[in-house]
């Protein structure tokens, strides 16, 4: 699984921080690696200089191996907060998506089972 950060101009400590969001999204989702090839990680503060609630925004895109790719958005007061709650809810998108995808190939159809088959 590639991880990839990006940042906008408003952000500090690009390195360091890049650094640490790629431990954190292996740690977080490192169950769906089979399933995953990409993660990419957006992190923006939209009022860059000015203070206030909600101004900082982490959007993360999972690319799936033959799927569409999955985002989810997350705005908060900090990076950590929009980070988490990101991760969180793309942890929750891939097990939902990945269960129904999963649970779709388990299930037989009744066109091959013989006891339904007409004689």
């Amino acid at each position: 699984m590639q991880i990839q950060v990006n940042t906008s101009n408003g952000i500090t400590n690009k390195d360091a921080l890049e650094r640490w969001a790629d431990t954190e999204i292996k740690q977080h989702l490192s169950r769906f690696v089979e399933d995953v090839t990409r993660v990419e990680v957006h992190l923006s503060d939209e009022n860059h200089d000015k203070t206030g609630g909600g101004d900082k925004c982490c959007v993360m895109e999972a690319r799936l191996a033959h799927h569409q790719p999955l985002a989810v958005t997350q705005h908060a007061a900090s990076l950590d907060e929009a980070f988490r709650g990101a991760a969180d809810k793309l942890k929750r998108l891939l097990d939902n998506t990945l269960g129904r995808l999963h649970n779709h190939r388990d299930r037989g159809s009744i066109r091959t089972d013989p006891s339904f088959i007409a004689e």
